[in-house]
């Protein structure tokens, strides 16, 4: 019998630790700090791109 209890504590502690782990929630986090870093990356390299190109068809017209 006490193997059964153990068992069934064993069993309801690792439940109760998977319900409070934040695993999800650190993932969503990662997730959201990503995208928001590819926003300003994006936003960054338009108008680089833009940049670089006019300063090689300068370097174009140079040649």
């Amino acid at each position: 019998m006490s193997t059964l209890m153990l068992s069934v504590v064993s069993f309801i502690a690792g439940v109760k630790d998977r319900l409070n782990s934040e695993k999800g929630a650190t993932m969503v986090e990662y997730g959201i700090m990503v995208a928001l870093i590819a926003v300003v990356v994006l936003a960054a390299v338009g108008p680089l791109g833009t940049t670089i190109k006019t300063m090689f068809d300068g370097v174009t017209g140079s040649v």
